[in-house]
């Protein structure tokens, strides 16, 4: 197999497509999509003798207390509905739900004890101090020199080293 063989292949696969043209309609003019060319729309105001006796005999009903739309009444009907909804709601039975006390997460609760903890006082002391100095900064000059994230990574990974033994008997 050559490289001529992979050119006649591709120019054999490229071929085989049909053309953009091919799907057009050859006519735009005829019509398409369920026209009937049998009745054309007369483009005229004029009533057909069909739809001139329905509207004499609608006319001659006159009014059966049919009296079209009435506004507001479409709000009046919503208010009952939601009235009737609210009364079926209300006689159901109520089924007792307890309330689901929102579970604390037992690791933040560890990590904010150990934070305070002796083991990890000299890290929260260091960033206490640094974000002391930040404030300073920013009420002096409008901006800081430094950031506190050094520190408080420090004081984040003891924090964590710390609860993480208490975590892992805790869920035990």
């Amino acid at each position: 197999m050559g490289i001529s063989d992979f050119f006649s292949a591709a120019w054999d696969a490229i071929g085989t497509h049909p053309s953009p043209d091919a799907e057009a309609p050859p006519n735009p003019s005829t019509p398409q999509g369920g026209v009937s060319t049998d009745t054309p729309a007369s483009g005229t105001d004029e009533e057909s003798k069909e739809e001139s006796e329905i509207n004499k005999q609608d006319a001659s009903k006159g009014g059966e207390g049919d009296m079209g739309h009435v506004p507001g009444t479409d709000r009046d009907e919503r208010k009952a509905a939601q009235k009737e909804k609210a009364e079926e709601v209300e006689e159901e039975p109520e089924e007792e739900e307890e309330e689901e006390e929102e579970t604390v997460d037992p690791k933040d609760v560890f990590e904010a004890e150990c934070q305070k903890s002796k083991q990890c006082s000299p890290a929260k002391h260091h960033y206490d101090e640094c974000v002391e100095r930040v404030t300073s900064q920013v009420e002096k000059d409008g901006k800081p020199n430094e950031d506190c994230v050094e520190e408080f990574f420090h004081l984040a990974h003891c924090a964590t080293q710390c609860a993480a033994p208490k975590l892992f008997a805790a869920l035990k």
